[in-house]
């Protein structure tokens, strides 16, 4: 008999060339696990579940989790001010920004790339390449001496360097690199075992390469579009597997206790075109009720979408190595599934 789920993926991946892996679980059912493409498309290597595939933005939400973990060992509050954590100068920021500011949008400060004022990722690098951002500190020349776009609190506007922040806030207070704490205390402890921050020019084995496609057929890798390593505002790598887990442990009170998880999730502010943002998570409402947890991640190369649905208890993870895609599919599987 045919699947409804598979045969509505794989249509979808013929209509839009879908290269990637897509995951969908519910509890210990696996629902769908389905790959395409090539993750390393000069010696033809496919993707496959074991794929690892850089998720961009979409690891805000181990951010989030790590400082709400700090918060939980009283080493400091939602409500600590930017300046009494770091040392660093910040001419023009206002000392009123507090960490719920930087982890729901709110702060106000300078982003180091603005999409109000910048249309491709890749002019970053123009004037500082990529090639040398592989420490937090490393993005602080980019926005640290810029003016404030608004009053701490004023309104929602998505910002990279306010998680820049949160990271440098991480180190500070728990001595150890950013990318180390989260090892330990959010890869280790959900069972991530495949994920890391891994470099561009030193990757693991089964780790997809990101593609940018052009317009004349022709394509190139992303390896000389974004920071040669990543950080506490995205580029790590994920396979779909590990991001599956990481909802598991989330929901099950594994990384957070049940207050502070409810704190994480809960819809703090309201984004530009109507959806809700907690702490490093998406949150989606249907007649004032939580009907999706989703995290997302674009970079030149890199598509990512992961979401998990509390009235079904489903999560699904769509990871791509190319630009676009992810958005489609994870569509198409919730009115598969009428989530």
């Amino acid at each position: 008999m045919t699947n409804p789920l598979l045969s509505r993926i794989e249509q979808i991946q013929e209509n839009i060339s879908f290269t990637g892996t897509i995951l969908v679980r519910k509890k210990e059912d696996v629902l769908a696990d389905m790959s395409f493409g090539y993750a390393n498309r000069a010696e033809r290597l496919n993707n496959h579940a074991g794929t690892r595939f850089g998720i961009a933005s979409g690891c805000k939400i181990f951010t989030a989790i790590a400082i709400c973990q700090l918060v939980e060992e009283e080493k400091l509050s939602l409500d600590t001010k930017l300046h009494e954590c770091l040392d660093e100068s910040f001419p023009h920021f206002d000392k009123n920004i507090t960490v719920h500011h930087l982890l729901t949008h709110t702060s106000g400060v300078p982003d180091y790339y603005d999409e109000d004022f910048m249309d491709d990722f890749e002019e970053l690098w123009i004037e500082r390449p990529m090639y040398h951002m592989r420490r937090l500190h490393d993005f602080l020349p980019l926005f640290q001496n810029g003016e404030m776009k608004f009053a701490p609190g004023e309104r929602f506007h998505y910002n990279n360097a306010g998680f820049i922040l949160l990271g440098l806030i991480i180190e500070k207070i728990s001595g150890e690199k950013f990318t180390d704490y989260v090892q330990a205390r959010i890869f280790d402890k959900a069972g991530m075992k495949d994920s890391g921050y891994f470099a561009l020019d030193s990757l693991p084995g089964n780790t997809a390469v990101g593609y940018i496609d052009l317009k004349d057929g022709t394509w190139r890798t992303n390896v000389y579009s974004i920071p040669v390593q990543g950080g506490s505002d995205g580029g790590a790598f994920v396979t779909a597997q590990d991001m599956s887990n990481l909802w598991d442990a989330l929901m099950n009170y594994k990384l957070l206790g049940q207050a502070m998880t409810k704190e994480l999730l809960t819809p703090h502010t309201e984004g530009e075109d109507g959806s809700f943002y907690g702490y490093g998570v998406w949150i989606g409402k249907q007649n004032e009720q939580v009907v999706k947890y989703h995290v997302m991640g674009y970079d030149p190369g890199v598509n990512f979408h992961s979401a998990y649905y509390p009235a079904s208890d489903i999560n699904l993870v769509v990871c791509s190595n190319i630009s676009s895609g992810a958005f489609q599919m994870m569509m198409g599987v919730e009115e598969e599934l009428g989530l």
